[in-house]
């Protein structure tokens, strides 16, 4: 009777221990997922701010050759400033299409894998 008792506590102990393990695991894999996000995040942040740093350079460079062009320094800009207006209101009407479906999808299939 006794040996039956002996059994049932090493099958308790031992699903206790499963039990915890597995607890751990997911807490390792969380921790995983999460390190490897706000790393990802941290690294394109940083691409982000250095070409956001180029392309404004580029930008004040591109309307004072335009306004060279056209004769007058403040119409170079207001044209340079034109195009990203158009460019904003096209981004506008897809941004769905092009950025949120994209981005949801790709945010999926790495929480997923």
């Amino acid at each position: 009777m006794e040996e039956k008792y002996k059994v049932l506590d090493e099958l308790i102990t031992s699903a206790e221990t499963f039990g915890k393990t597995n607890i751990e695991l997911i807490k390792l894999k969380t921790v995983d997922k999460v390190a490897d996000g706000v790393s990802s995040m941290v690294a394109w942040a940083t691409v982000v701010i250095a070409l956001v740093l180029f392309f404004i350079t580029l930008n004040f460079g591109i309307a004072l050759l335009v306004g060279d062009l056209v004769g007058k320094t403040y119409l170079g800009f207001l044209i340079v400033a034109g195009f990203y207006g158009l460019a904003g209101l096209i981004l506008y009407f897809f941004k769905d299409k092009w950025i949120k479906k994209p981005l949801n999808n790709s945010l999926i299939n790495n929480m997923l894998n």
